[in-house]
């Protein structure tokens, strides 16, 4: 009979994380290289790998490849699957994490809806669905081929949710059409990829609620006013979520997007 020490074992697997220098890039990061996986750590040019990689270091002894890719250029990531195909080492969970988020700093973004740009909006699409498709895809043969393989989309709340614009009100913060659009895409594209990709590799999600990032005091309070937990999220939510479906402790599990909201999506 396996244990779960055993289900949980990553030790002979290979992780790549994109936006693995985000904050729950990072968690990520570190709760798979506990269970023993190599990492890939994709993010922007300019990110703060050294940090990461030297506490990864010091902390499980592991030390994860980087590689500083802007996900928005196919050309980047075109170069990003040849790099990681070529080394031999397969592949065995891949996590579309990387997203263009409400909080992103582009014109025609946090505007009136009237106002928010067709360049924005395809930029956005770029980021958080089509790279995630060009990754499943490209990497699926490697994918096959390891035990275990899988992948895991990080989708939202918003791919599922309409917002409650009460919860911006007098707030320097948004919710733009493109995002919520980009979220739902790749929550369905998670199903579709899960029967699709079947028996081989599974393929499963998880939609964070809000996640604390020091956000305007009256935003905090009004949101945890609305989710049944009464808090907000922190990035040790998402730990368990994490290790379950990329481990074979969900080895019978796919086609899912696990909600981790407090409760908010329970809500009618």
């Amino acid at each position: 009979m396996k244990t779960l020490k055993n289900l949980s074992d990553m030790s002979d697997r290979r992780a790549l994380i994109t936006g693995g220098a985000g904050h729950l890039g990072q968690l990520m990061a570190d709760t798979l290289a506990e269970l023993g996986a190599d990492i890939i750590l994709l993010d922007l040019p300019g990110s703060n790998f050294s940090e990461i990689q030297d506490r990864l270091i010091k902390k499980w002894n592991t030390d994860p490849q980087i590689i500083a890719c802007d996900l928005e250029l196919e050309e980047d990531r075109m170069s990003v699957i040849d790099k990681i195909k070529s080394d031999g080492k397969g592949l065995s969970c891949l996590i579309n994490n990387a997203a263009l988020g409400g909080t992103a700093k582009l014109d025609g973004w946090i505007s009136d809806f009237e106002d928010q740009s067709l360049e924005t909006w395809n930029r956005a699409l770029e980021v958080n669905l089509t790279a995630p498709f060009h990754l499943s895809q490209a990497f699926s043969p490697e994918l096959r081929y390891a035990k275990g393989g899988n992948i895991i989309n990080i989708t939202s709340i918003y791919g599922q949710l309409g917002p409650d614009w009460r919860l911006y009100e007098g707030v320097n913060m948004g919710n733009p059409a493109a995002y919520g659009a980009s979220k739902g895409g790749l929550s369905q594209m998670t199903r579709w990829l899960a029967t699709t990709l079947a028996p081989e590799i599974r393929v499963n999600a998880i939609s964070p609620g809000g996640i604390f990032r020091n956000q305007p005091q009256k935003f905090v309070e009004r949101y945890i006013k609305k989710t049944p937990l009464k808090r907000m999220a922190s990035e040790d939510d998402f730990r368990g979520a994490v290790a379950y479906l990329a481990s074979d402790l969900s080895a019978y599990m796919t086609g899912q997007i696990i909600g981790i909201d407090g409760g908010l999506s329970s809500l009618c």
